[in-house]
């Protein structure tokens, strides 16, 4: 008898391996699972990688931004230039602070019963100046340029003070200046336009040696509302709040009331009118648009640079025409003196000198006007006068002038050596 046909099961000792086993190394169309995995990858990696950066941005976006900044005299700045020390001190003593970076915002804030910080006002315009002055809540103004006439009227900023801080004493009888003694400040003050201080003012810390006299502290009072008055900016910044008694003033001037409304002008805002200006495109798209639009723009050109078109190695030709350089000069030459162009010829003229007398001297590139003069007069024994009328003083109006000019910087030039 003819015994029976086995079976065995694929994979058991023995059996074949025929072209469809997915665990050998040779598939049924002649790639392994490798293979076919690496071929997969590389058509969709781009995809991966594009998502992934899309995928970045938008967490990017979706976090919460820095609560400290880099703006003189904001909030949360904790620099040497801003105030971050003395909010944090009004807000532990319970003052609510509203940091706002717009006149509209400020005006809209600034309720009676309240105080409206005014850090700087010298690039508002007249429209955000007068807004800010008709408010009713009491006013603190750093370094005023135009709010002191629209607040206080009589007083008027009028004085500069020197560069290095220096203490000055209250001399009066103000219970905020009292309670300072003394701050150390420097900067512009406030002068009565007559021979007293207007009625209702108190004026402060006057300025030794100014003239006439200057104040640098100055309160008034009127329908309710009191307007504070500080010259100098950097009292209440970090680097100086702590000198003297610059912390007692601000934080009695700052914290007279519960809630302050704390306006940085915003390089935005400076000099707009609100009233006038509705909201643009920007100002209608969520905050999140604006980055994904940066990381499609990157997408776009990541794109480009993988699909685009490869060129080949730069290669030298040589040119049908060699211009020397002394003949396009002479044709720009040329050029000016057929349009009567003094003015652009002479300002060559005193560039090309100003920068070898420059480069002779070792001063900077990046110096300025003033400084060349000064090393080109010391160097050529001359007057600073007479320098800066060669260097940068009015264009010529002929031919003649123009020559002459010429003749004088190449003399200025011929006695100018290095020391």
């Amino acid at each position: 008898m003819t015994a029976p046909a086995t079976t065995r099961a694929p994979g058991a000792p023995g059996a074949p391996a025929g072209p469809d086993r997915a665990d050998g190394v040779v598939l049924g169309d002649g790639t392994t699972a490798r293979t076919r995995a690496g071929a997969r990858w590389r058509r969709v990696r781009w995809l991966v990688v594009v998502a992934v950066v899309l995928g970045i941005g938008v967490l990017a976006a979706l976090l919460p931004a820095p609560t400290r900044s880099a703006t003189a005299l904001a909030p949360d700045n904790p620099r040497e230039n801003g105030a971050m020390a003395l909010a944090e001190v009004l807000r532990d003593q319970g003052v609510g602070i509203t940091y706002v970076r717009s006149a509209g915002a400020a005006v809209s804030a600034a309720e009676a019963g309240r105080t409206l910080l005014v850090t700087s006002d010298w690039l508002l315009s007249g429209d955000q100046i007068t807004a800010l002055a008709g408010t009713a809540a009491d006013l603190v103004l750093l370094d005023p340029s135009y709010l002191v006439d629209r607040t206080v009227p009589g007083l008027t900023t009028g004085w500069s003070g020197g560069v290095q801080p220096s203490p000055v004493a209250a001399s009066c009888d103000d219970p905020d200046a009292a309670a300072a003694g003394t701050i150390s400040a420097t900067g512009a003050g406030v002068t009565p336009l007559g021979e007293a201080a207007p009625a209702g003012a108190t004026l402060c810390f006057p300025v030794p040696d100014s003239s006439p006299q200057a104040f640098l502290y100055a309160t008034s009072e009127a329908d309710g509302r009191r307007v504070t008055v500080l010259g100098d900016a950097g009292l209440i910044t970090n680097a100086r709040v702590a000198d003297e008694g610059n912390a007692a003033l601000a934080l009695r001037a700052l914290g007279r009331n519960a809630e302050l409304v704390w306006y940085v002008p915003s390089a935005g805002d400076l000099g707009a009118d609100e009233a006038s200006s509705g909201p643009g495109l920007g100002d209608l798209l969520p905050p999140v648009a604006r980055v994904l639009l940066l990381q499609a723009l990157v997408v776009v050109l990541v794109i480009a640079l993988w699909r685009g078109r490869r060129l080949g190695r730069v290669v030298a030709e040589r040119l049908p025409v060699v211009v020397r350089p002394a003949e396009t000069t002479r044709g720009r030459a040329r050029l000016y003196r057929t349009s009567r162009s003094y003015g652009h010829a002479a300002a060559s003229l005193r560039a090309g000198t100003a920068a070898r007398l420059a480069r002779r001297l070792g001063v900077p590139r990046s110096a300025a006007a003033p400084d060349v003069v000064t090393a080109v007069a010391r160097a050529a024994r001359r007057d600073e006068a007479d320098v800066r009328d060669l260097l940068y003083g009015p264009p010529p109006t002929s031919d003649a002038g123009l020559e002459h000019l010429a003749r004088r910087l190449d003399q200025l030039e011929s006695e100018v050596h290095p020391t």
